[in-house]
């Protein structure tokens, strides 16, 4: 049973702190609705994304909330959690439930209000995906675990702070014709690399902000979308998904990611394809460095050779690989349980031809979503319908 993709819309990620995240997941999801002729009604599951709701809303249960929110209160309900990776997860259970048989119509959806809380707040909520014997309790937060990594690549590559900066400077700029990112500002190296020192050798550019936003896809099988004649905005070609230990330390190489790896061999595998026939691609940029072992991570660089994506402009709108033409993370925001879904948004756009930063001709993408410093990830493979 192949899944599709009918229809999928996001709200802008920005702070929105007079908004709650049944608000914000309703506003998606009825944005998504609007490009298709189901309705609530037809769905059989509604799967939400989100790892804070607990932790800053001090609220659980959000799977049977959103699904009553959106009037879907009689569907099947549940919230995946797999920290930044929460929406790449929530994606995959919604294919292989399709897949499986079990069910026709499945919203796939992400939320997370995070603006709620202080930054001291958000950034203990956020340690909760690292590992609190081994990391925490020795003071790393996220910045100081990805400054780890790139002074450790930094070291072992002939990479310097400049080629970071660079990938800031391309995913910046990216947003800036993004309606639904956060920042509508374009950035120079200069400005990166003279920006607030977060943790060394990593600025304030070279981090992702705090995000809040909601997005929603809804996955169907290829049965209903004959059935109901609908419109399709893509095709789920492959998914693949695969862990990672928590703590740097258990892990042979923090140059390294991994999951990601196989993650991608898997979705490879699956959808007959591989890291040349992708077209266009959406990465987890959290950091700059993350989005340079992405792109080694998922074949489109050697070792030590993905900071040249951004530097010699392949990586680009119209270089030979275009990655995160959203804005990435570091410039459409991170509501961390959602991106993974975001992503899927932004290229169903690529496919259909209607995003603003359009690739040309673009026919085959890709979705890269971490958890953590790389302890879950997903890779997605979408088709044109």
């Amino acid at each position: 049973m192949v899944a599709t993709i009918t229809s999928g819309a996001s709200t802008k990620y920005d702070e929105h702190p007079e908004s709650s995240s049944r608000e914000l997941f309703s506003e998606a999801a009825t944005e998504a609705f609007e490009r298709t002729s189901l309705s609530p009604a037809d769905l059989d599951a509604v799967y939400v994304g989100n790892f804070m709701g607990d932790l800053i809303e001090d609220q659980g249960h959000m799977g049977a909330l959103l699904a009553d929110a959106i009037g879907a209160r009689e569907a099947a309900s549940i919230r995946v959690e797999s920290a930044c990776a929460s929406g790449g997860a929530t994606l995959r259970q919604a294919v292989l439930a399709i897949e499986s048989g079990a069910v026709d119509a499945v919203l796939a959806g992400g939320v997370e209000l995070m603006s709620l809380a202080d930054i001291e707040h958000v950034t203990d909520a956020l340690a909760n995906a690292a590992d609190e014997m081994y990391e925490n309790e020795q003071g790393l937060t996220f910045p100081g675990i990805y400054a780890l990594m790139a002074q450790r690549y930094m070291h072992e590559f002939d990479v310097s702070r400049e080629d970071l900066a660079a990938i800031s400077v391309k995913n910046h700029n990216n947003a800036v014709e993004n309606p639904l990112a956060q920042f509508q500002r374009e950035l120079t190296v200069e400005e990166v690399l003279e920006s607030k020192p977060i943790a060394t050798p990593l600025t304030l550019y070279d981090a992702c902000p705090v995000s809040d936003g909601a997005s929603a896809v809804i996955v169907v099988s290829e049965a209903l979308a004959a059935d109901r004649d609908l419109d399709t905005a893509a095709t789920v070609l492959g998914i693949g998904q695969s862990s990672d230990a928590l703590a740097l330390q258990e892990r042979p190489s923090i140059t390294r990611t991994p999951a990601a790896e196989r993650a991608a061999a898997e979705a490879y595998d699956v959808a007959g394809v591989t890291a040349e026939d992708i077209d266009v691609a959406e990465v987890h940029d959290c950091f700059t460095i993350a989005e340079v072992l992405a792109l080694e991570a998922l074949g489109f660089y050697g070792r030590g050779e993905g900071a040249s994506g951004a530097v010699d402009g392949e990586t680009a709108v119209d270089g030979s690989l275009p990655v995160n033409m959203s804005g990435g993370l570091l410039g459409k925001g991170h509501p961390v349980g959602v991106t993974g879904i975001g992503q899927i948004v932004e290229l169903t756009k690529q496919l259909e031809g209607r995003h603003p930063n359009q690739v040309a001709g673009a026919e085959v993408a890709l979705a890269h979503n971490v958890g953590g410093s790389g302890a879950s990830t997903t890779v997605t493979i979408l088709g044109g319908a």
